[in-house]
């Protein structure tokens, strides 16, 4: 008899558990569920810039699988992911930052921390995040896991000005480097003890207008809006210093008008060479990156590049284009320096993002309010997702990557 009572009580409760569970599905209302069993090493961000909303999606289903509300101005906006990619860190124009639970699909903290932010950086040991600012200007650490604030450092550069900071990248040895904009400067930071940061400033030259680092971390290339060249700082070398390269690229020809400012990331090294967009010039140029950064050669594009990005196996590079060419993606074969395909997908081509290991692109399409997925091989649709006014695109495999 009381092995019969036993019996119904455990049945009892294993037909009351999967009704427990519906019931907070469907209500919602005071029941507490854990986020759904799964990795986060195919999810990613797509960030829709008119709504201040970003879709999590899954890039092996090609789905979207939420929307996170409440971001702020994302009219200009990046993203940097947790060691465990679980957690996302979205950097808006309205200086907030707001730190996403990719599983649970909500908004865990955010701060307004500066009155006009572009970007961010993560540390290498994932516990500090920082943020760089048009306005103020200047760069701020805060705890990844709380936002709490951690340091300030007013971009003050060496004539007295405050400056807008770009080129923000995390480095190895708990380090950042940023560019400042108007002081034309580079700053390498060291933030072991991440509430007394230590700032080396360098000269850089006219008016850097974003940056690099290599993948191994060793190099820092900021691209020079204000004069013909770009600054190079080896990381390695103690003390480091900064050395211009590919100087006068343009030298005797006038520059065209520049519609929007083209972008450096580590993205853009490919078998030893970095494949980098020429400011004022429909042209993408290759530094050997393994001879002092000398030009090797130049690929006639289609219009004013904005993102160059290499294929994760090094063999393409795909190009995108400011007004009037942003209808328009090229793909560069790297060993033979030529362009192998124009593609004409959608109006107003903005971020792109390889998979993983390359085999898809994903590109955001914002005025024709979608993302398009192609693959690499045969460069052929293989999705589309309805989004909102997209532009930036963000998988959860940057947070292995220096510089992203």
């Amino acid at each position: 008899m009381a092995d019969r009572t036993i019996a119904a009580r455990r049945s009892s409760r294993r037909a009351l558990i999967p009704a427990l569970a519906l019931a907070c599905l469907s209500a919602l209302a005071g029941c507490s569920t854990a986020p759904a069993a799964r990795g986060t090493g195919d999810l990613g961000l797509i960030i829709e810039r008119a709504t201040g909303r970003a879709q999590i999606v899954d890039t092996t289903q090609h789905q979207r699988l939420a929307t996170v509300s409440g971001l702020g101005d994302l009219s200009h906006a990046s993203v940097v992911f947790s060691r465990d990619t679980r957690y996302a860190y979205v950097f808006g124009r309205d200086g907030g930052l707001t730190r996403i639970d990719l599983l649970s699909a909500r908004i865990t903290h955010r701060v307004v921390q500066a009155g006009n932010s572009i970007g961010g950086a993560i540390s290498q040991d994932g516990r500090i995040v920082a943020a760089q600012n048009y306005e103020p200007g200047g760069i701020r650490l805060f705890d990844a896991a709380t936002l709490k604030p951690l340091a300030d450092i007013p971009a003050i550069g060496a004539d007295g000005r405050r400056s807008k900071v770009v080129g923000l990248v995390d480095l190895p040895g708990q380090r950042f480097a940023a560019s400042l904009f108007e002081s034309g400067e580079i700053w390498l930071i060291d933030a072991s003890d991440p509430a007394h940061p230590k700032v080396d400033k360098l000269a850089a030259g006219k008016q850097p207008y974003d940056a690099l680092v290599t993948p191994d971390g060793r190099h820092y290339l900021a691209g020079l809006y204000g004069e013909d060249g770009l600054a190079r700082v080896d990381l390695w070398q103690d003390p480091p210093a900064v050395r211009k390269v590919m100087s006068g690229y343009g030298r005797g020809e006038t520059p065209l008008p520049v519609y929007k400012m083209p972008h450096l990331r580590g993205w853009a090294i490919a078998q030893g060479e970095a494949w980098l967009p020429a400011i004022g010039r429909h042209e993408v140029l290759v530094a050997d990156t393994r001879d002092g950064w000398k030009e090797n050669a130049r690929v006639a594009v289609a219009g004013q590049p904005v993102f160059v990005m290499a294929r994760p196996d090094g063999r393409q590079v795909w190009v995108n284009f400011a007004f009037p060419d942003n209808d328009t993606l090229q793909v560069i074969d790297t060993r033979s320096r030529r362009v192998v395909r124009t593609l004409k997908p959608c109006r107003g081509v903005l971020h792109m993002e390889f998979t993983p290991k390359g085999e898809e692109i994903w590109f955001s399409c914002r005025d024709d309010n979608r993302v398009e997925v192609y693959r690499t091989d045969t460069l052929t649709p293989v999705a589309s997702l309805p989004a909102d006014n997209p532009s930036g695109v963000f998988f959860t495999p940057r947070a292995y990557r220096f510089g992203m």
